[in-house]
């Protein structure tokens, strides 16, 4: 009986040892590195002109005194490109990285380093790709690490310390900057050099971040990771979809050119709620008769674009972008084409995610 008395007592020190280990470990957090701004250098600390992705990631954790408090970090290069140059084939890298990374119980959250210009396409796509519920969260800068004041080291400190926060899972990709945590689904760029370009103008900010220390207001409604079902765990390419600006006279030829192109989809950013010249919504019906899929969103910064409101959509065929700016759609619409699909089930789409 005292046997058993001191093997069960030897298991319970044994449970608290553990519990305790496990309060004290500092959380994993990996940086997925694809370059940027926040990774670029200039020749002095007051010029505009820089290079992006100059720098690696290891020197820019260097940058950011006591980021190694909040967490564990390892960091990992998968490219180093200005966002202009982001790629789909890159996304699909970062994702299957995220993806097969969050199998493991150890890695607690997720950081990418990426450029302002192309942000809230490649947070959109990641939202829709990965496939978990741990926090992962997109950062940048909008001044270069050479910079005088530069932004990107407390946003990399910020973008730590959302990603340890256990109230940061299931909310689906978070963009952090200058303070501000956005949802993938809603933020916006909205000005070439601030360094508050980034907005949610319609559904504003999901939360703030403060020196490591978040506050949250409230989390997107919008399908996402895990209940997303697109899978590119095997795609190596996905099909091409082309944006046409709308415009006062505007020609229609671009989007007969995307067409012969080999385009199997067209996004029209056009004015007001999703409208265009009738030498434009010609041209788009004759895309759709001819197979391709036809979205309807807007240049203006903000609303949404309503479905048979400015056009027939149910006679031409087309599909109205809801929320999701031309950008965004073209993300949506390339990933919805994986599959055939009907341009009722697309539409859908629009609304769910």
């Amino acid at each position: 009986m005292r046997a058993m008395t001191r093997h069960a007592l030897g298991i319970a020190m044994l449970a608290m040892l553990s519990l305790a280990h496990a309060a004290d470990r500092k959380p994993n957090v990996v940086i997925l590195a694809t370059g940027g701004t926040i990774a670029g250098a200039a020749a002095t600390g007051t010029q505009s002109g820089y290079t992006s992705g100059a720098v690696t990631i290891d020197a820019m954790l260097a940058a950011v005194p006591g980021i190694d408090k909040l967490a564990t970090v390892k960091g990992e290069q998968i490219s180093n490109v200005g966002s202009q140059d982001m790629s789909f084939d890159i996304l699909m890298k970062v994702a299957r990285r995220i993806n097969a990374l969050a199998a493991d119980p150890k890695v607690d959250g997720f950081v990418i380093t990426h450029g302002t210009d192309t942000m809230e396409e490649s947070a959109f796509f990641l939202n829709l790709t990965v496939k978990t519920n741990k926090p992962v969260v997109m950062v940048g800068s909008m001044r270069p690490s050479t910079a005088v004041s530069a932004d990107g080291p407390l946003n990399l400190y910020n973008a730590v310390g959302v990603a340890v926060d256990p109230d940061a899972k299931g909310r689906g990709v978070l963009v952090v900057m200058n303070d501000r945590i956005h949802a993938a689904h809603s933020l916006t760029k909205t000005s070439t050099t601030a360094v508050e370009t980034f907005l949610s103008p319609v559904r504003g900010v999901v939360g703030i971040a403060s020196y490591g220390k978040n506050d949250f207001y409230q989390s997107p409604s919008w399908k996402h990771t895990t209940a997303s079902e697109f899978d590119i765990s095997k795609v190596k390419s996905l099909p091409r979809v082309d944006i046409v600006y709308g415009g006062v006279d505007a020609a229609a030829d671009l989007i007969d050119a995307s067409v012969e192109r080999g385009a199997k989809g067209i996004v029209i950013a056009g004015v007001g709620n999703g409208n265009m010249n009738k030498a434009m919504v010609d041209a788009a019906a004759r895309a759709v008769k001819k197979g391709v899929f036809v979205v309807r969103s807007s240049r203006v910064a903000t609303g949404f674009v309503g479905r048979n409101v400015e056009l027939d959509d149910d006679k031409l065929g087309f599909i109205a972008s809801d929320e999701l700016n031309p950008q965004k759609s073209r993300v949506l619409l390339s990933l919805a084409l994986l599959k055939p699909r009907k341009a009722a089930d697309i539409q859908a789409l629009f609304g769910a995610y």
